[in-house]
């Protein structure tokens, strides 16, 4: 099977900019930003996408919307705002299928998002 994108940005087969990295997660700048500030942070796991979670995935995914709290403060946008987006399937915008948290902020985000 082959590896996603962002198996191969965690492998380091493929440059990124990263901004934070433990063992269970890898956050680094989205080439295409939709905002100033747009992080994508993704779990290490190669879990394809939130509805394909399994139970074994709950610290996972608690720790990976934890980190996303702690990257968007290492990136100075925790006092103004920011948003999480997980797409999940081609209806919900997913264009990897692998799970992933969009860090968007930098600027007034407007809902509904579209």
């Amino acid at each position: 099977m082959s590896k996603t994108l962002f198996e191969k940005i965690a492998a380091r087969e493929i440059p990124a900019a990263i901004v934070y990295e433990d063992d269970l997660v890898l956050a680094f700048r989205d080439i295409t930003p939709q905002a100033p500030t747009h992080v994508l942070i993704v779990p290490k796991k190669p879990v394809p996408r939130l509805a394909e979670a399994q139970p074994e995935d709950q610290a996972l995914l608690g720790h990976l919307l934890l980190k996303a709290a702690v990257v968007a403060k290492t990136l100075g946008v925790d006092k103004t705002g920011y948003r999480l987006v997980i797409n999940n399937g081609p209806d919900g915008g997913e264009s990897v299928p692998h799970l992933h948290v969009h860090i968007l902020g930098g600027r007034k985000l407007a809902w509904p998002p579209g």
